[in-house]
């Protein structure tokens, strides 16, 4: 190496930072469908919020959207779960103050009754938590939220991701 020149692949390299700086920056939200054994969703409902919603949450700087579900739920209600496939993924415009989003939903399985029974708010975010009926997920999530829910569920039972835009 001559001094004062970059190797060619550092050169390369912090071209192709100055680019990625330029990029576009998506922000990334995971939630995950949980069922009880009566196949009702868990909901949280967050203090921040006027609705009720899945767990989950943001996903942090350069965190997968799988560990990011993994992370939030645990972090709200104290929970370990192996999440599964994404059951839906859905590009959210641009709305209010927000930048358009990814939001994933996962695959959060069926809880083992003792699993329900050891389930505690571990976060301040969340005031409470409840498994409901899908029909009455309906009157407690916001109606887009509602209709992902509604999407997942049939992807779970299809065995399909669904993509939305």
């Amino acid at each position: 190496m001559r001094r004062g020149r970059l190797e060619p692949s550092s050169a390369q390299d912090a071209h192709l930072a100055q680019g990625n700086a330029r990029q576009a920056r998506k922000r990334v939200a995971a939630d995950v469908l949980v069922r009880d054994r009566h196949d009702h969703v868990l909901l949280v409902d967050p203090s921040y919020k006027d609705f009720w919603d899945l767990p989950g949450g943001m996903a942090e700087a350069n965190e997968s959207p799988r560990r990011a579900a993994v992370r939030e739920v645990n972090e709200e209600l104290g929970l370990d779960l192996s999440v599964g496939r994404p059951l839906l993924i859905d590009w959210v415009r641009p709305h209010g103050p927000w930048d358009d989003q990814l939001l994933f939903i996962f695959d959060g399985g069926r809880l083992h009754p003792d699993s329900v029974e050891a389930l505690r708010i571990s976060d301040p975010e969340i005031t409470r938590f409840r498994f409901v009926p899908a029909v009455q997920a309906r009157t407690l999530l916001r109606p887009d939220m509602y209709d992902r829910l509604r999407r997942a569920q049939h992807a779970l039972h299809s065995d399909r991701t669904s993509y939305v835009e």
